[in-house]
């Protein structure tokens, strides 16, 4: 056979093979016949495909299910033991490693605090090296089984001929995280994204996302990011930073942000300048806790007592609100999800007031047809969006790790 013939067959199987992974991972465990209508193969195609995929070990039977008139029909579905996957969710205020199975069932994790923001490269990358050695090395796993690592980061990524990624408010210019990672030991494949991204990806397959094709998932820990999905892709940008809303400009003549603009939204509704805001109203700070993530949540138990407290939560779900009533308007999604360790903490008791005051900031129309809710997979949603990523690259190659 000519080799571009060859080529051509090869590719055509290999997108099959996409076809029927891709919906298995989303929908099963399914049934042939189920599998050739939601893919639009023929029977006969889904049935050497689905051949080639069990003999491969990457597919297993899940059952059977009653047929009407004829035989019991298997269920199908990928097995979730054939692979792990590793998810590194880099914060500014820590690093979380953590191991999953295809079914992303958490089999390990490292947790690691940072002493100074996230600003020492060295710290992140060793903190992730330690992370990724003690989760690989856990019992029962077979390091060769580990499909790839994929790790949010707190910054834009740019995708050149060498990965490098740019954190203006943590001082991170052009870092070259991977090689960084590699040169201590990290085995490839490590593919990196920005962390409000990875935690949308995870909403948008598992959680409050799921179903809706055009959403915006916001990522509010000390600062503030998401995750905007179009047509049920996510939209990126011309250099992919496209999602940066903590520096849209709330307050013309307002507070200094950290990244050195003057109003950002950040500057109100991250977790740092919460605090701050806090403490300039009450120089006597009572609140406990050594760090960010503590303290606001001794900040939001305080609200129901103390009066500065409980104003300064209600001028972040002002600022917030006026932040998605932007949205709304400028992008028209269906959803808007708020998560992240912070927006989880205060969104527990904000969520009616953001939403009252994202309605006083959008236009009618469009604020009736836009649900605002809260993610659904918790604080740990960045690193496990961050394992879908070498996933999505074996799901989408038709089952390939390279």
């Amino acid at each position: 056979m000519h080799a571009s013939k060859l080529s051509t067959v090869q590719d055509l199987r290999r997108g099959n093979r996409a076809e029927v992974l891709l919906r298995l991972y989303a929908d099963g465990p399914l049934a042939r016949p189920e599998l050739a209508r939601l893919t639009g193969l023929s029977q006969a195609t889904v049935s050497n495909v689905v051949g080639d995929l069990l003999d491969a070990g990457i597919v297993t039977e899940a059952g059977a299910v009653d047929s009407s008139g004829g035989r019991p029909r298997m269920l199908l579905r990928i097995d979730p033991g054939y692979a792990t996957v590793i998810g590194v969710d880099v914060g500014e205020t820590r690093v979380k490693v953590e191991l999953f199975d295809l079914g992303m069932r958490e089999l390990a994790r490292a947790d690691y605090a940072l002493t100074d923001q996230g600003t020492d490269v060295d710290q992140v990358v060793a903190a992730i090296l330690a992370g990724l050695e003690k989760v690989s090395g856990h019992a029962g796993v077979d390091p060769a089984r580990i499909m790839g690592v994929g790790i949010g980061v707190p910054g834009l990524v740019e995708h050149g001929d060498e990965l490098l990624v740019h954190g203006q408010t943590m001082g991170w210019r052009a870092v070259p995280l991977v090689r960084l990672l590699q040169e201590g030991g990290a085995v490839p494949p490590l593919m990196v994204d920005n962390g409000a991204k990875t935690m949308g990806q995870a909403e948008m397959w598992f959680g409050a996302g799921r179903g809706a094709d055009h959403a915006v998932m916001i990522l509010l820990g000390s600062g503030i990011g998401a995750s905007i999905v179009t047509d049920g892709k996510p939209y990126r940008g011309s250099t992919t930073s496209a999602g940066e809303i903590g520096h849209l400009t709330v307050a013309i003549d307002g507070r200094r942000c950290r990244c050195g603009a003057i109003g950002c939204l950040e500057a109100y509704v991250g977790a740092e300048a919460v605090l701050d805001r806090y403490r300039e109203q009450r120089p006597d700070d009572t609140l406990t806790g050594a760090d960010e993530e503590t303290r606001i949540a001794a900040l939001v138990a305080a609200a129901d007592l103390d009066a500065v407290a409980a104003e300064v939560l209600d001028t972040t779900a002002r600022y917030l609100g006026a932040g998605i009533g932007n949205l709304v308007n400028l992008l028209n999604p269906r959803r808007i999800v708020l998560g992240g360790w912070a927006g989880l903490a205060m969104g527990n008791r904000m969520l009616p007031a953001i939403q009252t005051y994202a309605a006083a900031h959008s236009l009618h129309r469009p604020f009736e047809g836009t649900s605002i809710e809260l993610a659904r997979l918790g604080a740990d949603a960045v690193a496990l969006g961050a394992a879908t990523l070498p996933v999505e690259h074996f799901l989408r190659s038709g089952g390939r790790t390279d």
